[in-house]
């Protein structure tokens, strides 16, 4: 038993610092995306972000979401708890492509869309796949961040190519602005908060 102390004393301390600082998990020239287990947000760049909650700590639900002005430092009042994810908007707001659809545009089956909010730089929705649900061949009108919440498997074809890609909670995927794909759900039931990047 005595061993077993030990090397969970060993343990412990450097598995919690390396789940406690924050690590990017997206980079590109649209946004960047950090995911942590909450607690101080240092080494986050300073600027506006959307944090979303990834389980149900102290009542924020898993999901929930809020616009901070400073990801950096954020208010003392912020909801969202445990683990999260943090989506920083970067750079200007781009052009719309000529035919692009949002979320729930597109010819869909036993999928469902709430908007959480919106500002002037994002809209944040919360959306459900149910079992075989099914999304039509659709262009994205703009940059589109996935916060996968339940995990689950989605056959994805783009290209030609047909794909099933199995996500689970805390991922994240980037929908590219005039990326077109279709979708169907090959498991159970998926949770996803979105995060759309405003365009003009």
């Amino acid at each position: 038993m005595r061993w077993l102390l030990i090397i969970a004393a060993t343990i412990a301390p450097s598995q919690v610092a390396r789940d406690e600082t924050p690590r990017v998990v997206l980079d590109n020239a649209s946004v960047r995306v950090y995911r942590a287990a909450g607690g101080p947000l240092t080494g986050v760049e300073h600027g506006p972000a959307v944090v979303v909650s990834l389980g149900d700590s102290r009542g924020s639900g898993s999901g929930s979401a809020e616009w901070v002005e400073d990801a950096a430092a954020p208010p003392a009042d912020l909801h969202v708890r445990g683990p999260i994810v943090v989506v920083q908007p970067r750079g200007e707001i781009a052009e719309a492509p000529r035919g692009g659809s949002k979320p729930g545009d597109s010819p869909f089956t036993g999928m469902s869309f709430h908007t959480m909010f919106e500002n002037a730089r994002v809209q944040v929705i919360r959306a459900r796949m149910e079992v075989g649900a099914r999304e039509g061949v659709h262009t994205h009108a703009a940059d589109t961040i996935v916060v996968h919440l339940s995990g689950g498997a989605i056959e994805d074809t783009a290209g030609g190519k047909t794909v099933v890609n199995r996500w689970k909670n805390g991922d994240v995927e980037f929908e590219g602005l005039g990326t077109s794909h279709s979708a169907r759900n090959v498991g159970g039931a998926v949770d996803v908060v979105l995060v759309v990047l405003k365009t003009r």
